[in-house]
């Protein structure tokens, strides 16, 4: 069983967050007990999804309603963008519904919230976001792995928040919370010790890695976007996204994009994604699928931003 600590409070995605389950990935905040932007609670969820009768693996989606069983995990409820209800299974392990609550509950919160999340990483440079999407295994934590190795300092990883400036209308980034997850491959490169982290549950190749000091708690503009794509090629080709692709590309790399219609959502998206795509330079970057190439992809990212500052 789950062991239920009550009211702890925490600060994620720009949100404060009050919990009935520990959540040890995000950073303890000591706002008052009725002051809170999301709750997440236990609940007992059974007899709710046995009378949808849907595959156990399904979503259950509508307006500012989401709920989806995984079996031997929990029963997950998110409501209006400002709730998450849990109902663990007996025995079930705290760290996969954490990543459950943090990664889909969240994403699905994000969109009902009106919070576009883009599903890759993003790092500080210069006093700009800069964000790293793609596919899973593209590379997108690695490089911004690389990126925090030459000084550079962490917004976000898997999970992007992107809002809008009430003033100018210009795009945001929100720091989530300072946690990366790596493969065992690139830990290795870095020439970190996979038995000093975590594996992410039913993922033993990959970790869950803390990031103490190289996270930026600031909000900051978006700058730009890097679209990662492995190909069976030698050398790395870096080119802009133009036209209507840009929005194409955004809506891909949306995360849990699937909710989006079912959440009456099109509409917000396509305006959401048209602005970004009007302030924000989008570029497709494609990598061998071999070999390490985090560092000459660095190298071609700052050097673009460079290029960029220089016109403006």
């Amino acid at each position: 069983m789950l062991e239920t600590i009550k009211r702890l409070r925490y600060r994620a995605f720009g949100l404060s967050i009050s919990s009935d389950f520990p959540l040890p990935e995000l950073p303890v905040t000591a706002c008052p007990n009725d002051e809170y932007d999301v709750i997440v609670r236990r609940d007992d969820l059974s007899e709710k999804w046995a009378e949808l009768g849907i595959h156990p693996y399904s979503f259950k989606v509508k307006e500012n309603y989401v709920m989806f069983q995984l079996p031997k995990v929990a029963i997950f409820l998110i409501k209006n963008g400002k709730e998450i209800i849990v109902s663990p299974w007996a025995g079930a392990d705290p760290a996969q519904i954490r990543l459950y609550i943090l990664g889909t509950c969240m994403g699905a919160i994000l969109l009902q919230r009106k919070i576009l999340p883009l599903h890759g990483s993003a790092v500080s440079i210069d006093g700009k976001a800069y964000a790293f999407i793609g596919d899973s295994g593209a590379g997108k934590s690695t490089l911004a792995t690389s990126l925090l190795e030459n000084g550079f300092y962490l917004l976000s990883d898997d999970v992007i928040p992107v809002s809008f400036s009430l003033e100018d209308g210009l795009p945001y980034v929100t720091p989530t919370y300072p946690q990366q997850k790596l493969w065992a491959e690139s830990l290795n490169h870095f020439g970190m010790n996979v038995s000093e982290y975590n594996s992410i549950y039913d993922r033993e190749n990959k970790y869950l890695i803390p990031i103490s000091t190289k996270f930026s708690e600031e909000m900051l503009p978006l700058a730009g976007i890097f679209e990662l794509i492995k190909k069976d090629q030698e050398s790395i080709e870096l080119c802009p996204v133009v036209g209507l692709e840009r929005l194409s590309t955004l809506f891909v790399h949306t995360y849990r994009h699937i909710f989006i219609k079912q959440l009456e959502l099109v509409d917000w998206h396509f305006s959401s994604s048209a602005k970004i795509a009007e302030k924000v330079k989008i570029y497709q970057m494609k990598r061998p699928e071999k070999g390490f190439t985090a560092p000459q992809l660095v190298e071609l990212i700052l050097n673009t931003i460079k290029k960029e500052q220089t016109k403006c």
